[in-house]
């Protein structure tokens, strides 16, 4: 079902950044950062939504400088 690959996406891209920064230090092999066996678009939308939250936060109107 394409929620079912949606919310997969969104759990893998939250969790992506944690495995990458345990990947760079040669642990955790057995789970990939990207799971290829459900590569289509929703779990990929998901996957980019996920992984690009942390970063939506700086990107908002808390990390402008206030115009006083």
């Amino acid at each position: 079902m394409w929620w079912q690959d949606l919310l997969w996406g969104l759990w893998n891209g939250f969790s992506a950044w944690v495995v990458l920064i345990v990947h760079a230090f040669g642990h955790w092999q057995q789970y990939p950062l990207y799971n290829v066996k459900r590569d289509d678009n929703w779990y990929g939308l998901g996957f980019l939504v996920g992984a690009g939250s942390p970063f939506f936060g700086f990107f908002g109107r808390g990390f402008l400088p206030s115009r006083r």
